[in-house]
Parts: C-alpha cells; sequence; structure tokens
C-alpha cells in the first residue's frame, strides 16, 4: 500500500469510528469503547508508520481536484513533509491515550457514547488540517474542531458554567476565524491557488500582493485557535469540560492548530517583518501575562490551561524569530508533558474530590494514595519547568537559542527587535513556569491536615496511560539529533548561553517559591488557635483553628461551581481542615495577586468595550423594531380591519335586510342621478 493511501487512511479511520459510534450508540453501547478506541489506535499505527516511510526526507504531494469552480481550483490533495509526519504521530498517540482512559474516568457517564464519537470526530479532524496540501481542505477540519469543542467543553450541559464556556469558547474562535477566512481567500487570489505548495512557490518569486495585510488576517484566527493574547480568554473557561478532553485539547488539537498552520506556511508571514514583530510583541505577552495568572489560580485545572497558553506562547515567539523547527519540535514536547499533566490532574480530582489546590494543601498523604500520578506527574512538572534531561529543556531551549541567534542579527527572516522580544520574555516565562510548575507540585502533594481519602487502586486504563506518556515525556528531548531530519535539517540542540539563562531563571523561580511556601507553612502554624465567629471554609484567608473541620464533600461541591465533572467523579470523603492554605503564589506576586487570579480583569474589559455596547445596540435595534417599524405595520392594517368590521356588522344572514338595503340603495342612486341630471340641465 502506497505511502499516500495509508495516509488517508489516517484521517478516515477515526471519521468512520465516530460515524459508527454515533449510530450504534444506544442500540449496541457494547460497542461504544473498541469503536472508540480501536479506530484511533490504528490511526496511530499508520501515522508512525507514514512517518518512517517518509524519513524526513522530500515531501510526498499527491492531488486530485475536488471540484471545479471555475477561478481559484479547490483540491483534495496530501503534503507529507517531516512536520506533518510528527505532528500527526503526536496527535494520535495523545488521542489514543485519551480514549483508553476516558473508558475508566467515564465509566459511568450516560452520555459517553456521543462523548467518545465527538473524540474520534476531533480527531479526524485535526489529522486532515496536519495531512492536507489545500487551504480549504484544511479549513473544513478547523472549523470541524471549532464544534467538537463546543459540544465537548459543554458536556454537562446542565450546568451553567459548561454552557458559558463552550458558547465563549466557540464565539471567541469565531471572532478569530472571520478575518482568518479573508485572509485565505486574500492569499489564495494573490497566489491563485488554494494549494500549499503553489502558495510557497508564490511567495519565494516574490508574487504576493499584500503580504502584510494577510499574515495578520492570518494572525487574528490563529490567536483564537491558539488562544494567544488577546484572544486567549475562551480556554482557562473551557475547563469546565471533562479532563481528558482539557488533555486532547491542550496537547494534541485545537490549540496546536494554529501553531501548526503558522508553521506550514511561515514563508507567508515572513514575507512581512511588520508581522513577525507583531507576532513576536504578541508571544511575548502571552507568555508572561499566563505566566502571571496561573500563579493566582486555584482551581488545578486553570492553572495547567494557563500554562498552555505560556508555551504556547513558546511556540509563536519561536515562529516570531523565523524558527518553525524550534516551534513544532515545543510543540511535539509540549504535546507528551501536557497530556500527562491534564490526565494526572484527572486522577488527583478523582481521588480527592477537588479541583482546589487549596482543598488539596489541607489533605495529607496525598501522593501516598496515589503514587503513580504523584511520580508522573512529578515527571511531567519537572518537563513543563524545564529542567534537564526532561523533554521540555530541549524543545524549550531550542525556542531561546532561535531567539538569541535571531537577537543578534544572524536571522535573514526576522528583525533582531522580534529576536529580543522573544528572548527576554522567554527567560521570565522559564521563572514564572518554575514557580507556577513548584506551587501545584507542594500544595497538592505536600498538604498538611486531614488524612487524604484512600479509594484503593486507580483503573489501570487512567495509571497506564500516565506511565506510557511519561516516557516521551523524559526522553523525547534526547531525540532532537535524529529529529532535525524530519525539521529542515535545523540543529535543535542547546547552547551553553541560553542553558544557563534558561535553567538558572528556572532553579531561580523553583527555590524562591519552595522558601515561600515553607515561610507560609511556618506562619500558618505560629497562628493563633481561635477562630472568629462565623468562620467557615469558604474563606480560606480566615483565621480559623487548625483541628476544625467539615465534610471534604463541602470543598468537592465548591469545586463543582467551576468544574462540572467533580460532582461525577466525588466519592465519600472523611473531613478536611478549613486552615487557610499555604499559597506561595500569593507572596511572589504581592498586589498584583488579586489582578492575575481574574486574568487581569480581560473578561470584564472585552464586557464594557465589546460585549455592553453590543447588548445596548441590540435593545436599540430591538426597540425600533417593536415600537416604530411594528407601528407602521400594525397602522397599515388598521384601516382594512376597520372596514372590515364595519363590513362585517351588515352581513346579518337575513335576506329581507339584503333586499331592503338593495333596494335603498337603488332608490338612492336614482335619486342622485335625477339631482346630477337636473344640475346640469341648469348649468
Amino acid at each position: 500500500m502506497s505511502t499516500p493511501t495509508l495516509a488517508v487512511l489516517v484521517p478516515l479511520l477515526p471519521f468512520l469510528g465516530a460515524l459508527a459510534g454515533l449510530l450504534l450508540g444506544r442500540t449496541a453501547p457494547g460497542f461504544v469503547k473498541p469503536l472508540a478506541v480501536l479506530p484511533t489506535l490504528a490511526a496511530a499505527v499508520l501515522a508512525v508508520l507514514v512517518a518512517f516511510r517518509q524519513g524526513g526526507g522530500k515531501a510526498i504531494d499527491t492531488a486530485t481536484e475536488l471540484t471545479p469552480t471555475g477561478s481559484v481550483p479547490i483540491e483534495l490533495s496530501l503534503h507529507l513533509d517531516g512536520f506533518a509526519v510528527m505532528v500527526a504521530v503526536l496527535v494520535g498517540l495523545v488521542a489514543t491515550c485519551v480514549q483508553i482512559y476516558s473508558t475508566a474516568y467515564l465509566r459511568e457517564d450516560p452520555r459517553y457514547p456521543s462523548y467518545a464519537a465527538l473524540v474520534s470526530l476531533f480527531t479526524s479532524a485535526m489529522l486532515l488540517v496536519v495531512y492536507s496540501g489545500d487551504l480549504m481542505v484544511l479549513l473544513v477540519g478547523w472549523e470541524i474542531m471549532g464544534i467538537c469543542s463546543y459540544f465537548l467543553v459543554g458536556h454537562y450541559w446542565e450546568t451553567e458554567a459548561a454552557r458559558s464556556a463552550s458558547l465563549k469558547a466557540f464565539l471567541v474562535t469565531k471572532l478569530g476565524d472571520v478575518p482568518f477566512l479573508i485572509g485565505l481567500f486574500a492569499l489564495a487570489t494573490d497566489a491563485g491557488s488554494f494549494r500549499i505548495t503553489k502558495i510557497l512557490g508564490t511567495v519565494a518569486a516574490g508574487g504576493l500582493d499584500h503580504p502584510t495585510l494577510i499574515a495578520l488576517l492570518l494572525l487574528a484566527g490563529v490567536a483564537g485557535k491558539s488562544a494567544q493574547f488577546p484572544l486567549h480568554t475562551w480556554l482557562p473557561d473551557a475547563m469546565a469540560g471533562p479532563t481528558p478532553v482539557s488533555a486532547l485539547i491542550h496537547a494534541a488539537t485545537m490549540v496546536a492548530a494554529g501553531v501548526y498552520f503558522v508553521a506550514r506556511l511561515l514563508p507567508v508571514f515572513a514575507a512581512s517583518r511588520a508581522a513577525l514583530v507583531v507576532l513576536a510583541v504578541m508571544a511575548a505577552v502571552t507568555m508572561v501575562g499566563s505566566a502571571l495568572a496561573a500563579l493566582a489560580q486555584d482551581d488545578i485545572k486553570r492553572v495547567l490551561a494557563y500554562s498552555t497558553i505560556g508555551q504556547l506562547g513558546y511556540m509563536t515567539g519561536a515562529l516570531a524569530v523565523g524558527d518553525r523547527a524550534a516551534a513544532v519540535f515545543h510543540l511535539l514536547s509540549h504535546g507528551a508533558f501536557k497530556a500527562l499533566l491534564f490526565l494526572g490532574a484527572g486522577v488527583i480530582i478523582h481521588a480527592a474530590g477537588t479541583n482546589s489546590l487549596s482543598a488539596m494543601s489541607r489533605m495529607d498523604g496525598l501522593a501516598k494514595r496515589i503514587p503513580d500520578a504523584f511520580w508522573t506527574m512529578t515527571i511531567a512538572l519537572l518537563a513543563l519547568a524545564a529542567f534537564p534531561p526532561f523533554a521540555g529543556f530541549f524543545s524549550k531551549e531550542a525556542v531561546l537559542v532561535a531567539a538569541e541567534h535571531t537577537a543578534g542579527g544572524h536571522s535573514e527572516l526576522a528583525p533582531s527587535a522580534a529576536g529580543w522580544v522573544v528572548l527576554v520574555a522567554g527567560v521570565l516565562t522559564a521563572l514564572l513556569t518554575a514557580a507556577y510548575a513548584t506551587r501545584l507540585w507542594l500544595m497538592a502533594f505536600r498538604g498538611r491536615g486531614a488524612a487524604a481519602p484512600d479509594h484503593g487502586k486507580e483503573p489501570v486504563a487512567m495509571t497506564g496511560v500516565l506511565w506510557l506518556l511519561a516516557v516521551p515525556s523524559v526522553g523525547f528531548g534526547l531525540l532532537a539529533g535524529p529529529l532535525s531530519d524530519f525539521f529542515d535539517g535545523r540543529e535543535l540542540t542547546p547552547s551553553l548561553t541560553t542553558s544557563v539563562l534558561g535553567t538558572g531563571a528556572a532553579a531561580v523561580g523553583a527555590v524562591l517559591t519552595y522558601a515561600l511556601w515553607q515561610r507560609a507553612q511556618a506562619q500558618l502554624l505560629a497562628q493563633p488557635q481561635t477562630a472568629p465567629a462565623g468562620a467557615t471554609a469558604e474563606v480560606p484567608t480566615a483565621a480559623v483553628p487548625a483541628t476544625a473541620a467539615v465534610p471534604a464533600a463541602v470543598a468537592a461541591a465548591e469545586s463543582a461551581a467551576e468544574s462540572p465533572e467533580v460532582a461525577e467523579v466525588t466519592q465519600d470523603h472523611p473531613v478536611v481542615s478549613t486552615a487557610p492554605a499555604a499559597d506561595p503564589g500569593r507572596a511572589l506576586l504581592g498586589p498584583l495577586h488579586r489582578h492575575a487570579a481574574v486574568g487581569f480583569h480581560l473578561d470584564a474589559v472585552y464586557d464594557r468595550l465589546f460585549i455592553r455596547p453590543v447588548r445596548a445596540a441590540a435593545a436599540l435595534v430591538r426597540f425600533l423594531d417593536r415600537e416604530v417599524v411594528d407601528s407602521y405595520v400594525r397602522g397599515a392594517g388598521l384601516g382594512p380591519r376597520l372596514l372590515g368590521g364595519l363590513v362585517r356588522r351588515a352581513q346579518t344572514g337575513n335576506v329581507q335586510s339584503y333586499l331592503s338595503a338593495l333596494l335603498a340603495g337603488a332608490v338612492v342612486l336614482a335619486i342622485a342621478t335625477a339631482v346630477l341630471a337636473n344640475v346640469n340641465a341648469g348649468s
């Protein structure tokens, strides 16, 4: 079987699995899990085979015209280069892990059949984006992912949090998709084709008439899909969906699609140096802002959500300095350890009955209850903090090396200003990333208080997946040398300067956070053991006795307000302390903490700048429609209605009345005729 044929099967198999799952979900529930896991697993195996055959050599292109348009043709085409085949392997691996994990995590969910089918469709759409060689076909996968995310984020649609989060994700990404679509048409018009190879050929020949405009329009869609400033606000709220969905979205599908799109069309963006500077600034603001916000979050999933935004900022920063090899390398590395982080967080939530780090910090021995999650989460957090020799170190260093190279004026694509912006922001973000990773680890696994609940060993379908993902989280970075063949032959090895800067900053962040946590613990122990009247668990900063206790179900119920899945995975729990939590994030951020906790009020800003004016305009239009336009319509119908009422009164059904009226009318006409005749004769 030829390589293009195998590549066609890769997105086709999950699609067929999704279709079969939707059709048989209710009539044959026994087939749901096999239809969820096996097609995705087969697609992952085929993706590995395609990558092996492609081998990082010359790109494989094949195309057939999909439909005649009379102008710019639309073709069903494949473009299999090193970037495409490696990203497809990541998508297949993570999607398979998510499907296997979900069989245990959502085993009692009545909507699991539709959930599994949507995950398969989501996977198929991302694989279509990865392999497609035509922008219009790519757009199909791009939009299918958008609608799948709407349904999956809103899986717990009975809750307000899930409904609003799914709607917000859909609307914000669509806000970016409008200029994105315009940019695609403008690009195809200039190039005369939607084929990626022809577009890149046009760019190389200097055939783009409006490179800056096209690049900025496309960046709007990328910012929405990949959750970059200023369209990133939907991603933290999307944590209202099931945790496995978060792993899929954050690690291998939706948010990765925007980065991959820019990497594939990087020459288009590099044709405008202004667009690269905009991309660099966007990446820098995203990196630093999201890292600060992550330090202030109490929900473990929201910490990881802001972490994803920041790591995507690293990827877009690498693209801004013209190095797509470093960007995709970090995308692959991040996909492995971020999937592990989210799936590990799901195990923690399942065991603790809450997604609140403050509540976990008041539980003792949680790490011993879930040793698999503890060790694998530790590995993933070390990779996230970019400590050697974990995967995140090598991929983050590749980004910093690229930024340093551009800052020194050695890049032919990007201006040195973009390099300096990305380099400074990258080093600062390395410090902050290590800080919030250390904070999460300390608060989740080094809590003090009542004994953590013990529900026995977690299902193998959950823990086995964690150890599988731990392997690339540890060793993927060591493949930087062999992988260079897949990434345009670019070297991905760290340099001494960036290694010292990045690792040194990470070490400072981790040590500082640990020291502040120790101080916070000491301050809690030194607090007076008297509680003010009315102190409750809902006020974690209140001075209450360390021995005071309430059912852990209270903490779970509070968590359910933001993460509806807690209600499904919560079990019977013992009591937990209501003492204040030792949170080093408060000391690190100081007065900035309350602003970072709400995402620096961006939602409030958008509410005042956009939502309220739109609602006011809608109210005005509704008033004009009802009170002005409808008044004219009602007035136009009033005259005929009154006349009809008068005529209706004459319709009595009495024949004598009709004859009398006819006779009276005839007499009136005769008199009128006589009068008119006399008047005319006299004149």
